[in-house]
């Protein structure tokens, strides 16, 4: 009996970063692309709230509690979903440079044996 086939497929979205490590139902890269990833999402929300900043304040611009957690809600939202979407690049460059370094140092490690 195949045990793999029968285990449902786990969504790596819904697995936060502190248990990403843990996860022994996620191959390594499976874990290196989701926190590939959420690395990605999290400098997309830096440049994102940095960019939606006012540059002058103004009677027209709120400053109030609930429009600081609105707008931070819609940045991380903007983010996760750029990240989804294949992002801007950074993740899939982070993936390809941390499973091809892992790679060459497996294959090193065989030929020096």
């Amino acid at each position: 009996m195949n045990v793999s086939a029968v285990q449902p497929k786990i969504d790596t979205a819904h697995v936060a970063m502190e248990n990403l490590a843990g996860n022994h139902a996620l191959t390594e890269d499976e874990k290196i692309g989701e926190a590939s990833r959420q690395f990605e999402a999290i400098l997309l929300r830096q440049f994102l709230s940095e960019s939606q900043k006012p540059m002058f304040k103004s009677e027209f611009t709120d400053d109030s509690a609930e429009a600081g957690i609105y707008q931070d809600m819609v940045t991380n939202q903007l983010a996760e979903a750029l990240t989804r979407g294949h992002g801007v690049g950074l993740a899939e460059t982070f993936t390809h440079q941390l499973t091809h370094r892992g790679g060459e140092t497996s294959a090193a490690q065989n030929t020096s044996k």
